[in-house]
C-alpha cells in the first residue's frame, strides 16, 4: 500500500504540531515536515516528541529552500541541505524534498548534482529534487513575461537526478504535462506532492479533484507501476475560516488519494 502523508504546510498558518494532530485524527499514514519559519519545524527534538505522542511517523523532510526560509538553520544552502538530511535520519524519514538552486546561487548550482549524489550515498536518504514553475514579471502597459528563478531550469530532469518529487500544483503553474513529466522521471519518481491547479500562473495547491490536473490519472499510474515512494497532500487550507472547515478539506483530500490508490 502506498503511504499517504500530510504536509505540515497544509495547516499553515497553524504550527507543525497541528499537522501531526490532524494526521492522527484523520488517518493519514504520516507527515512531511516543511522546515521554515515555524520554530517547531526547525526543532528536531520537538518533532520527535510530536511523532511519539501522536503515533504519526515523519515520512519526509522538506529542506528549507523557499525564499522565506533562506536563513533557517544557516544562510549556506549546502549546510541547510546537510541539516535536512541529518534531521531525516534522526526522525526516521526516508526522503528529503529539495528545490533546485536559485539563479543567484551560482556556486551552489555548480556543485548541486554531485552534492546531492554524495549525500544520498553517505546517508541512504533519498533526496528528491522537485519540479518548479516560472513567475510572471510585469513589463508595463499590460504586458508581462515568464521568467525562471531556478538554475538551470524548473525541470529537474534537465539535469538528471536519482530521485525526484513531482508536484502537480507546480506543473499546473508551469503549464507542464504532469504525466509526461512523470514518465521522464521514470523509476526516479520517489515522492509526489498531491494537489491540484487550474492552470493559473501561480502555485494554487488546490484540493485534488478541484482543478484541471491529472491527479486521479497519476495516482492510478502509480498503482500500476513499481512505485515504492510516498504521496503527500500539500494542499492550501489557509482560507478555511474554522477548524471544522480545514478538517473537511483535509478529509476530502485524503479520501481522494485513497480512492484512486486503491
Amino acid at each position: 500500500m502506498i503511504p499517504v502523508g500530510l504536509s505540515t504546510a497544509a495547516v499553515w498558518p497553524q504550527p507543525a504540531g497541528a499537522a501531526f494532530e490532524a494526521a492522527a485524527e484523520l488517518g493519514y499514514d504520516g507527515v512531511e515536515v516543511m522546515v521554515w519559519a515555524d520554530p517547531v519545524s526547525q526543532d528536531v527534538a520537538a518533532l520527535r516528541r510530536l511523532s511519539q505522542r501522536t503515533g504519526v511517523p515523519v515520512l519526509a523532510v522538506h529542506a528549507p529552500c523557499l525564499l522565506i526560509s533562506q536563513r533557517v538553520w544557516s544562510p549556506d544552502p549546502v549546510e541547510r541541505l546537510r541539516r535536512s538530511v541529518e534531521a531525516a535520519l534522526e526522525l526516521g524519514a526516508r526522503t528529503v524534498v529539495l528545490h533546485p538552486p536559485f539563479l543567484w546561487q551560482r556556486r551552489y548550482a555548480e556543485a548541486f548534482p554531485e552534492l546531492v549524489d554524495s549525500l544520498e550515498e553517505a546517508s541512504g536518504v533519498a533526496i528528491a529534487v522537485e519540479n518548479m514553475f516560472p513567475v510572471r514579471r510585469a513589463l508595463g502597459r499590460g504586458r508581462s513575461v515568464q521568467v525562471t528563478a531556478f538554475r538551470p531550469s524548473i525541470d529537474p530532469t534537465d539535469v538528471g537526478h536519482r530521485n525526484y518529487t513531482l508536484d502537480l500544483s507546480h506543473a499546473s503553474a508551469a503549464h507542464m504535462d504532469a504525466m509526461e513529466l512523470a514518465k521522464r522521471m521514470g523509476d526516479g519518481l520517489t515522492h509526489v506532492h498531491l494537489a491540484d491547479g487550474s492552470g493559473l500562473p501561480k502555485d494554487e495547491h488546490l484540493v485534488p479533484g478541484r482543478g484541471t490536473q491529472p491527479c486521479a490519472e497519476l495516482l492510478t499510474h502509480l498503482t500500476r507501476t513499481d512505485f515504492t515512494g510516498q504521496v503527500v497532500l500539500e494542499v492550501n487550507t489557509r482560507r478555511a475560516r474554522t477548524a471544522a472547515a480545514r478538517t473537511a478539506l483535509l478529509t476530502e483530500s485524503l479520501t481522494f488519494a485513497r480512492r484512486h490508490l486503491s
